[in-house]
């Protein structure tokens, strides 16, 4: 019985899957009506199984309506006889009440069944999933190596950059706060000058295969020119002055970004650029440059004097929020007129 959803299979289905044990059925087409597993088709062994396939097979498709589909193989195993192919045929277009109703009850009929004779399973959202070719498409692919989740690639490339780390002047070195790559003199030289107010802004960028850390460019530039700057197919790091009033002061703040324009970039290049950017605000704070805010944008154009204003001096609401008092029972009769207490009179009373 399935846990998710109650459902179980009649006595038809219980009866017909007896018969597939024992080799007689090639396929079976299993359905869920009135809350229950039951056999909407069935078909004897033809010829071999790779013949039968498409025209037992493709002729069980509903648009529209997820089945599951029971497909003997040839092939025998000591323990659980005849092989078995599990299909899930759910497609597209079906509601997404229905698929997860026989999402959910999958492991109910194979449980059924008994889970040890399928040997494979094959899932399809449109037909050409579940045809022959679909089949031997979907052997290809197991037969490769797993494809790895994003994290787990990203994992695999922070691995490779850190697993031969050397501790001098001259190499990265692997620390707490992520991977510490060789500084340029010429990028230092730079980041010492924003700290003076020499320069405006300050670029530098990671070289991959060197491992070092390169300055870009230093130079003045305005609030409006700054997006200009930003590569947008290339991870980068800025130091900037954002020179502003704020309140009716007039104020010049180092802010730090991060800039990664999606994932258009590599992943050794996302997880090198996160990974050095601790290690080189340390460098700059042991510089002498005081950062004020540190940022991480996707793309330039989100560097507006607004966008600055907003991270550097967030709007603070000093009032709290006025209770928002629920609506009275409808025809209660005429409202009462209070007096509304101002802060002077509040004190003469206190």
């Amino acid at each position: 019985m399935s846990h998710q959803t109650g459902i179980k299979a009649n006595e038809a289905l219980k009866k017909l899957l007896a018969k597939c044990r024992d080799g007689k059925i090639r396929v079976l087409k299993v359905s869920i009506e009135n809350e229950e597993l039951v056999p909407a088709f069935s078909s004897k062994t033809i010829g071999k199984w790779q013949d039968d396939y498409d025209k037992l097979v493709k002729p069980l498709i509903v648009e529209d309506q997820p089945a599951y589909i029971l497909y003997r193989l040839d092939t025998k195993s000591p323990d659980s006889g005849y092989d078995w192919l599990f299909i899930s045929w759910s497609p597209d277009t079906a509601s997404i009440r229905q698929k997860m109703l026989y999402a959910s009850t999958k492991a109910t009929l194979k449980q059924e069944f008994g889970t040890a004779a399928f040997k494979e399973e094959l899932h399809g959202t449109v037909p050409e999933d579940i045809t022959l070719e679909g089949y031997h498409r979907h052997k290809r692919n197991d037969a490769a190596p797993a494809p790895l989740t994003t994290a787990e690639e990203e994992l695999a490339e922070l691995k490779k950059t850190t697993v031969h780390t050397e501790y001098s002047v001259e190499t990265r070195q692997q620390t707490l706060s992520g991977v510490a790559f060789p500084v340029t003199d010429e990028a230092k030289q730079a980041i010492s000058d924003i700290g003076k107010g020499i320069h405006e802004y300050v670029q530098l960028k990671i070289d991959l295969e060197e491992e070092k850390i390169h300055l870009v460019m230093a130079c003045d530039v305005s609030l409006d020119k700054l997006p200009t700057k930003v590569p947008a197919d290339a991870a980068r790091y800025h130091l900037y002055i954002f020179k502003h009033t704020h309140e009716g002061d007039y104020m010049e703040n180092i802010v730090f970004i991060y800039s990664m324009p999606g994932y258009s970039c590599s992943i050794k290049e996302r997880m090198l650029y996160s990974s050095c950017k601790g290690p080189l605000l340390d460098l700059i704070q042991s510089l002498g440059v005081t950062i004020t805010k540190k940022l991480e944008i996707d793309d330039g154009k989100e560097l507006t004097m607004e966008f600055l204003q907003e991270e550097l001096h967030p709007k603070v609401n000093l009032h709290r929020p006025k209770f928002a008092k629920p609506k009275g029972p409808p025809n209660r009769g005429a409202k009462r007129l209070t007096k509304i207490q101002t802060p002077e009179t509040t004190e003469q009373e206190a």
